[in-house]
């Protein structure tokens, strides 16, 4: 997977280091992630399985897709599909992925893009690679993140960011040796360019062999820090995390992230990280497939709407030039 680079690393700004008095956020759990398919068959690993949803909120799940490299012709995607009551959130590191919805809203998205969509009220959306990439085959990866909406929020007219890689707030750890890209939220004196509706943070970090990332953290926000790549450890008492594992962290102000000198099992040195927190929402989930509601008469309303139309309707497919346009 490529790690966050450059040119310069001197004109990033740096996080200031941590005070003395800064409380490291300790492990509470390890977890692997299992693999599995979604769609029309692409492989993921599920991040969060085995995680209590009262250690996740405000997120519900979060799926790795891929690391992958596709032959020709095997690229798949996801059919049509409704969604009601969070958000979306799918990060590509390589490769390219398309979305449409039936709002009207969509993109192409590629190396370091993310598109974030906030369902709502109710959409329909499609995801697909680009007709070049099924030609081509190719390397194929990026996550998805489902991110909860307040009660408040759950029914709000759906929308869609775009936020391009360049769009990122980048900055260095205190040592300049881990590259930190913050898609949202406030993190280090910098802010990424998500809005949410939950306090939230999301940021992807490339921690050099041998480095170790410190930052700050809001101590009003959970801590859940995710390794797609690479071998480490995390927290004060240095506690071992591989690629595919998920770290659950408890309170404190600051969280600690270490990568070793030695090369993963694909030979991979440095370490890979999603970092996430937010603010807990702290409210009743009934949750059932593509519907997050508060209660089970409101998942049970969600489907009758798809039923009946309500979402909107299935789109021609555009193509990647189509959509740029």
């Amino acid at each position: 997977m490529p790690a966050i680079s450059v040119p310069d690393l001197a004109v990033l700004p740096r996080v200031a280091p941590l005070a003395p008095t800064a409380m490291q956020r300790r492990v509470v759990s390890i977890t692997n992630a299992p693999s599995g398919f979604e769609g029309e068959g692409f492989p993921v690993k599920r991040a969060f399985a085995g995680i209590d949803l009262a250690h996740l909120d405000p997120f519900i799940m979060m799926d790795e897709m891929g690391e992958v490299d596709y032959a020709p012709g095997e690229p798949k995607g996801t059919p049509w599909h409704p969604h009601r009551g969070f958000e979306t959130v799918t990060y590509i590191m390589d490769g390219s992925f398309i979305h449409q919805d039936s709002h009207g809203g969509g993109g192409s998205i590629t190396n370091g893009d993310t598109q974030w969509m906030t369902a709502g009220s109710g959409l329909l959306h499609i995801e697909t690679p680009p007709e070049e990439l099924v030609m081509s085959g190719g390397l194929f990866h990026g996550l998805q993140l489902w991110v909860n909406l307040p009660r408040a929020q759950k029914l709000v007219t759906p929308r869609y960011q775009d936020l391009r890689a360049d769009a990122s707030a980048l900055f260095s750890s205190a040592d300049g040796a881990s590259i930190v890209r913050l898609i949202a939220g406030d993190l280090g004196g910098h802010r990424g360019p998500g809005s949410t509706y939950s306090p939230m943070v999301m940021a992807h970090a490339t921690i050099a062999p041998g480095a170790t990332l410190e930052l700050p953290w809001r101590t009003d926000f959970n801590s859940l820090v995710y390794v797609m790549g690479g071998v480490g450890t995390v927290g004060p008492d240095g506690t071992a995390i591989r690629a595919g594992q998920s770290a659950v962290l408890g309170r404190g102000d600051a969280l600690r992230v270490a990568a070793t000198d030695r090369p993963d099992t694909k030979g991979q040195r440095g370490m890979e990280v999603i970092l996430l927190g937010g603010k807990p929402i702290r409210e009743p989930i009934a949750w059932a497939g593509p519907f997050v509601m508060n209660t089970k008469a409101e998942v049970m309303q969600a489907f009758e709407d798809y039923q009946r139309g309500a979402f909107g309707r299935e789109l021609p497919h555009l193509g990647a030039s189509q959509l740029a346009g």
